[in-house]
């Protein structure tokens, strides 16, 4: 399906042969498809371009660096948005998110474009229990942040943003950038009153035999999840009577 206000974005580093399964999916589901190379140096961002060079539905950006997935969806965004675009679906590139989803997702954004539409993961038995519990513990202080907005899932990046708010909250401050993108944007965005829109979607833990990629750090990343919640916190008691005004309109 082509579409002249969503496009598929998907942020790509290092993810090797795994991005290129993931965008045929895409592409079969979906018209335009947007990679943002994240200053890969595993060779995928010249077999990309070759790519797109083929391809009138495919268009691929290189970063000459490593900026972080945050920074590569706010890149893409802003493109997107001065071409005319008004929402990104955006999906990892190894292979972990439904493509099959996508039409779903943006007729349910289509439908409410007002809102965000928010993957919320159905694990199966390759889900690691670590991370499944982690996720719990994010979900229960985005939703205390937000005042119990309805997030069904913090930290699952297959979701649609309506492009605008989400540059404008980037914008305004300097966070957001690298892991702590997925979870402080779906908090900031319902501070700015962009409503939450669940649909499940199933997700799956490669390993590596079978191409996964993995680029999550356990004690780097949980310090820059840690410290991400609790700024989030001090914007929480700060916005609390907005929030509370707002709550009590529903």
């Amino acid at each position: 399906m082509k579409s002249r206000t969503h496009l598929v974005l998907i942020p790509s580093y290092n993810p090797g042969e795994a991005v290129f399964a993931t965008l045929a999916a895409a592409r079969a589901a979906w018209s335009p498809v947007w990679v943002v190379v994240d200053g890969s140096t595993d060779g995928t961002a010249e077999r990309l371009q070759a790519l797109a060079q083929t391809d009138p539905g495919l268009k691929v950006i290189v970063l000459p660096r490593n900026v972080g997935k945050g920074a590569a969806v706010l890149h893409g965004a802003e493109l997107a948005q001065a071409e005319g675009f008004s929402h990104v679906l955006t999906m990892d590139s190894d292979g972990q998110h439904p493509a099959q989803l996508i039409q779903r997702f943006m007729a349910r954004s289509l439908a409410h474009p007002e809102g965000m539409v928010l993957g919320v993961p159905v694990f199966d038995a390759s889900a690691p229990l670590l991370r499944v519990r982690g996720r719990k513990v994010s979900n229960w202080w985005a939703n205390l942040e937000t005042l119990w907005a309805g997030i069904g899932d913090s930290l699952y990046g297959f979701r649609i943003y309506p492009i605008a708010p989400l540059i404008r909250v980037m914008r305004s401050q300097r966070w957001m950038r690298r892991f702590d993108f997925d979870p402080e944007a779906v908090v900031r965005l319902c501070w700015a009153g962009v409503v939450p829109l669940n649909e499940p979607a199933p997700v799956k833990y490669l390993t590596a035999a079978e191409g996964g990629v993995s680029h999550f750090n356990y004690l780097r990343d949980n310090i820059l999840l840690s410290w991400m919640h609790t700024r989030l916190m001090i914007g929480f008691v700060l916005r609390l009577p907005k929030l509370l005004f707002r709550s009590f309109r529903r």
